[in-house]
C-alpha cells in the first residue's frame, strides 16, 4: 500500500514556475514507478509526466514538453514536477500515481496505476 500526498501548487503569473511535490508512505517507494496527470477545469484528467523507478525511463505529455521536469529521489520517497514557462491553460488539479514498476506498461494512462493523491491547485493568472 502506498499513499501520496502532493503539494507545492499555488498561484502564479504567466511565464512564472511552480515546484510540485508528491511524498510517498513506504519502504517500497523504490519499486514503484511515478506519474503526473492533472485535471482542468470541465476536462478530463490527463497524463503530464511519468518517470520509471530508477528514472531511467521519463515520459512528458506534448504540451508539457520542454516546459516541465519530473525527477525523483528514491532516499526522500518524493516525485518532483519542475514547471517552468508556465501558462494559463496549465490551470489544474495536478495528481500524482503510482503503480508497481512490474505493472508499468501504460505510463500515460490514468488506468495504469493504482495509488492517486488527493491533487494540488495549480492556477495560472495571465
Amino acid at each position: 500500500q502506498v499513499q501520496l500526498v502532493e503539494s507545492g501548487g499555488g498561484l502564479v503569473q504567466a511565464g512564472g514556475s511552480l515546484r510540485l511535490s508528491c511524498a510517498a508512505s513506504g519502504r517500497s517507494f523504490r519499486t514503484y514507478a511515478m506519474g503526473w496527470f492533472r485535471r482542468a477545469p470541465g476536462k478530463e484528467r490527463e497524463f503530464v509526466a511519468a518517470i520509471s523507478w530508477g528514472g531511467g525511463n521519463i515520459y512528458y505529455a506534448d504540451s508539457v514538453k520542454g516546459r516541465f521536469t519530473i525527477s525523483r529521489d528514491n532516499a526522500k520517497n518524493t516525485v518532483y514536477l519542475q514547471m517552468n514557462s508556465l501558462k494559463p491553460e496549465d490551470t489544474a488539479v495536478y495528481y500524482c500515481a503510482a503503480v508497481s514498476s512490474g505493472r508499468w506498461t501504460t505510463p500515460a494512462q490514468q488506468q495504469g496505476y493504482d495509488y492517486w493523491g488527493q491533487g494540488t491547485q495549480v492556477t495560472v493568472s495571465s
